[in-house]
């Protein structure tokens, strides 16, 4: 499959209502793809189980009708943070000539501590939800780990959200649009979970991202797909610094693509909190196991680096409005493969790859996309 047109809303705290900003992402992606709502056979959508704001609607399908004026097929795919990469992974596996992928939430519409009990709903319900055991709690202990395995530092934490923040300055898309972040102000941001700090965490956002996919050969193809999960509950877990979820899709999909990591162009992952973007490096197979802070230290993954990582500025400086999250990734990536990314893009960018995280590692997609123009194919 190609993709023939993406599209999202800023990430941010506009006041819109989540129906509104899918309707908008979708309506890029359509005009991208120069394709109307009467071209497409199928909708893949993706919104959070449960969230407690004005807006609850757990039959999207039948209100995706309503709004875009047809009646066709809608599948909804709830993967809570995955949902994104895991309605995109769906959608290449339907036999239909032209699918709409749209995801899109309203989280600010409520107060933080909702949002915190909503998004606990997606942990291992008899023991880590009980314990209050949240998802900065969650992976800072995942980050304890690592850095009594592997000799990770918190300056090497930072390191990542400096970086993303650096990116994020540069995306009209992102929450930290042209905010100047200063790596001081990172390390002495206050403590959330040890060794977590304020800066080490995502920032929740509204907002949503759409694709359009296609049988008609086009600029992207969609070369390597794969989706894996792993025991919901972390204590069930041999080691807690790998998520083997992540390894098993990423293995798959290079198998698929014919390609081996070190092909790779530009890449986005999922940054939810810094330490998962250093294992990310580790188990995609960007470098050895505990080696994820060479990388940051060493400037590779930064945007002139050999392997820039999260040019959008990643969960943790765009944002990171849940199931849009993403096809928010896919939309960069295919960006860069075309040469559009602005003040943030990567020279002959032709192969990338975007992986998609829901929960601590529980579902994993990884998709990796080339550019047939510049390979000739198209």
């Amino acid at each position: 499959m190609y993709v023939k047109g993406v599209g999202m809303t800023r990430f941010g705290v506009e006041d819109l209502t989540a129906s509104s900003m899918v309707f908008e992402a979708a309506c890029k992606a359509l005009g991208d793809a120069n394709m109307s709502m009467d071209n497409i056979d199928a909708v893949v959508v993706s919104t959070t189980d449960g969230l407690k704001n004005s807006e609850m609607q757990r039959h999207y399908p039948s209100l995706l009708c309503s709004l875009f004026k047809k009646k066709m097929p809608v599948i909804r795919i709830p993967a809570v943070c995955g949902g994104g990469g895991a309605a995109f992974w769906s959608a290449l596996r339907l036999k239909y000539n032209n699918i709409l992928v749209v995801a899109g939430e309203k989280l600010l519409s409520t107060t933080s501590q909702k949002i915190t009990d909503d998004i606990l709903q997606a942990a291992e319900r008899v023991w880590e939800q009980h314990e209050g055991l949240l998802f900065p709690v969650q992976n800072a202990l995942i980050a304890q780990q690592h850095m009594l395995k592997h000799s990770t530092t918190e300056k090497d934490l930072a390191l990542v959200a400096y970086k993303n923040h650096l990116n994020a300055a540069k995306n009209p898309k992102a929450r930290f649009y042209k905010k100047n972040i200063k790596l001081s102000h990172i390390r002495k941001s206050p403590i959330v979970a040890s060794p977590f700090r304020l800066m080490d965490c995502s920032v929740s956002v509204n907002g949503a991202a759409a694709v359009v996919i296609s049988n008609e050969k086009s600029d992207i193809k969609v070369i390597g797909s794969a989706l894996n999960t792993e025991s919901l509950p972390t204590f069930e877990r041999e080691d807690m610094t790998t998520f083997t979820a992540c390894k098993l899709a990423g293995e798959t999909a290079y198998k698929q693509a014919g390609i081996t990591p070190d092909e790779l162009d530009v890449v986005e992952v999922h940054d939810a909190f810094t330490i998962l973007e250093l294992m990310a490096y580790e188990d995609l197979g960007f470098c050895k196991k505990g080696e994820g802070k060479e990388l940051i230290r060493s400037g590779k993954t930064f945007i002139d680096g050999k392997l820039p990582v999260n040019t959008s500025g990643g969960l943790k400086a765009k944002g990171h409005p849940i199931s849009a999250t993403g096809l928010a990734q896919i939309v960069e990536i295919v960006e860069q493969l075309r040469g559009k990314s602005g003040e943030r893009q990567v020279k002959n960018a032709k192969l990338g790859l975007a992986q998609n995280t829901g929960g601590a590692g529980g579902t994993v997609s990884v998709h990796i996309f080339k550019n047939t123009a510049d390979y000739g194919e198209a």
